[in-house]
């Protein structure tokens, strides 16, 4: 499993390639191809949600990583919201992004970074790519929504700096992105490549707002996006672009830390050109760790390595830039190893258990429950219709595709309902109600054979043609029909009696004791 890289020089170029990668894998164990490739000097390894079976399990594979090599970077997309890799199974107890922008107290979202931070330390990581900085500016994107902290330049700025120094408080590396904004796209950047026709001055005044503050703070990396801004760089999306990574990034904002590419195997960046000359691309335009994706091969990050080692000997690619950027990943990694020496002990001694979640500590403010049902948008007349018989009577669950970042975790009161536990247990509203499955492929039942109340909950309702015709024909046959729109809504909200601004399961639990302290309200009065 070696390239053709080979000899003193050669074997230094190579350890240095391999310093700048950072795949992932399939499964909770790490393969024996991995260990190697770590052994060597890989850079580090992304961690999924399909790695991680519990904490414990998570602790001993952190730690086996550590020990093939104890400055590798230990990497995991949690965003303390929709969208998680820790709470993969039963989605995270903290409220996301656009519930704490709404919140909009700083103590706070530095608080609950620092309890990201300190779970991930249980568990022997060191870097999370996180916050999204991004301000969701377009509410029909459909990849950002509700992991940005709003769609003001100077809220979402001065959350991703407190968030920022909450998780590096604990001693994780944070990764601010998706540099330079993402915020402002229609399109999914897993699946192609978003362009944006942005004036150069508006993207300064506003995109970059949330960059500038997180390097103030001191981010330690920040990750780049697959977009196309034509006013920057026509040719090359941003993780591509030497003008926009090391003529704006670097040179006009001065960020000094560690530039780390999104997942190469996205759409936005490997399509038509595949991930190994991506790769190459990236470090030209000055990426220092590229992310590949999920589910790697040992063959696959040994395609990625020949093709940088061919770019340098053809001099796409100059020796100094690899070894700049392996340099860089180092000083990161150094920084990290007694977080991951710490982690690794913390979580194989005695279960840490708080706010619920075994073997994770969970420190969160006693009355954030209240401060998150207080950031809800609930419009007049909602809570008399929900409670007019007492009792829901129809529950319709509107199932969209989640994009890849999200993935399959469970989300809303559905993920109480699938693995309710001591602090947010199944709420009986929900199970004593009928319920109904909606998709795209299957079609409403008639109205008028809904038991009533009928409470519709999904994300991002107004972007899915066929929820918008159901909840139409809904309020068209019946006067007791109740939205609930857990993802981003509308500006006009229009099919959100309630916006929860999030469907985490903290926020989800949060929604649940307000239906039930609603309805049993309604019941004493009664």
């Amino acid at each position: 499993m070696s390239t053709r890289i080979q000899g003193g020089a050669g074997q230094d170029l190579r350890r240095d390639i391999l310093t700048t990668l950072l795949p992932g894998f399939a499964g909770p164990e790490a393969p024996e191809w991995l260990l190697g490739l770590l052994r060597e000097g890989l850079g580090g390894v992304c961690v999924f949600g399909s790695n991680v079976v519990s904490p414990a399990q998570l602790a001993g594979l952190t730690a086996g990583l550590r020990a093939a090599n104890p400055l590798a970077v230990v990497a995991i997309d949690e965003e303390g919201g929709d969208v998680t890799r820790l709470f993969f199974d039963r989605g995270a107890p903290y409220p996301g992004n656009a519930v704490l922008g709404r919140i909009d107290d700083l103590d706070l979202t530095r608080a609950v970074g620092r309890a990201v931070g300190d779970a991930l330390v249980a568990v022997g990581c060191t870097m999370t790519f996180a916050p999204d900085a991004d301000i969701n500016s377009n509410a029909q994107n459909p990849v950002i929504g509700v992991r940005s902290f709003g769609a003001e330049p100077g809220l979402v700025a001065r959350h991703t700096a407190a968030w920022v120094e909450g998780v590096q408080s604990a001693g994780i590396d944070a990764s601010a992105k998706h540099f330079p904004g993402h915020g402002d796209t229609a399109t999914d950047s897993h699946l192609a490549l978003p362009v944006v026709d942005l004036p150069v001055e508006a993207l300064h005044e506003r995109e970059l707002a949330p960059f500038r503050a997180a390097i103030e703070v001191g981010t330690r990396s920040i990750m780049t996006s697959h977009i196309l801004l034509l006013q920057l760089d026509a040719e090359h999306p941003a993780t591509l672009s030497p003008r926009i990574l090391h003529g704006l990034l670097r040179g006009e904002l001065g960020f000094e830390g560690v530039i780390v590419s999104d997942a190469l195997d996205m759409a936005g960046a490997s399509g038509g050109r595949g991930i190994p000359e991506a790769a190459v691309l990236a470090l030209a335009a000055g990426c220092d760790l590229l992310c590949i994706g999920t589910d790697n091969t040992g063959e696959q990050m040994e395609e990625i390595a020949q093709a940088i080692a061919d770019a340098v000997a053809s001099g796409r690619l100059t020796a100094d830039r690899v070894t700049d950027a392996a340099a860089r990943v180092r000083a990161l990694a150094a920084g990290s190893r007694a977080t991951g020496e710490r982690g690794g002990a913390a979580a194989s001694a005695a279960p840490l258990v708080a706010g619920g979640e075994p073997g994770l500590p969970v420190d969160l403010p006693e009355d954030l429950a209240d401060r998150v049902a207080a950031s809800f948008h609930i419009a007049p007349g909602t809570l008399d219709r929900l409670c007019a018989t007492g009792a829901v009577g129809t529950v319709v669950r509107v199932e969209t595709v989640a994009n890849i970042a999200v993935g399959g975790v469970p989300w809303g009161p559905f993920a109480l309902a699938a693995a309710p536990d001591e602090a947010a247990p199944a709420p009986a509203w929900l199970s004593d109600a009928a319920e109904v499955v909606l998709d795209a492929a299957t079609p409403l039942p008639d109205p008028a054979s809904l038991a009533g109340p009928v409470v519709v909950i999904g994300k991002d309702l107004h972007r899915h043609a066929f929820a918008v015709d159901a909840i139409e024909r809904l309020r068209a046959e019946r006067a007791d029909v109740v939205t609930v729109d857990m993802g981003w809504p509308s500006e006009d909200l229009a099919f959100a009696d309630v916006a929860t601004f999030g469907a985490s399961r903290g926020v989800a639990a949060t929604l649940a004791e307000l239906v039930h302290d609603a309805l049993a309200a309604a019941a004493e009065v009664s």
